[in-house]
């Protein structure tokens, strides 16, 4: 049993179970009832997205430094009490289920999913 991290919109992993959007807004052009069937997710969760000021400071951070400063912000959103409660339930639901958490981004390593990733193991979630 695992969270997996993922690309939202690709095809979906093998034993990736229940695709979770942490995305700030649905995917743009796509109707309601497609998001699932079209492997975009099966559930939206925008509380674990960044806020809307924070993801634009993220997609225009062109520096180490501008990323390095866009992790931090985006990690003391994350440690809002109602948010760490949350993280901390999906790292145990990990422990005995698939599911998946993603967003839109081409790069994960210029992605808040891999601040998620890094959230998640740190709570001892199974990550895969």
């Amino acid at each position: 049993m695992s969270v997996w991290i993922v690309r939202l919109g690709t095809p979906r992993l093998p034993r990736e179970g229940t695709r979770i959007g942490t995305v700030r807004r649905p995917p743009r052009g796509v109707r309601k009832e497609r998001y699932a069937v079209d492997d975009w997710f099966d559930v939206w969760f925008p509380e674990l997205a960044p806020s809307a000021d924070l993801m634009a400071r993220g997609k225009a951070a062109e520096t180490e430094e501008e990323w390095a400063a866009f992790v931090r912000a985006y990690r003391a959103e994350m440690d809002e009490p109602p948010v760490r409660r949350t993280l901390d339930l999906l790292a145990a639901l990990s422990k005995g289920a698939d599911f998946s958490v993603g967003c839109y981004c081409e790069r994960e390593e210029r992605c808040h999913r891999s601040v998620l990733r890094s959230l998640l193991t740190e709570r001892g979630a199974a990550v895969g």
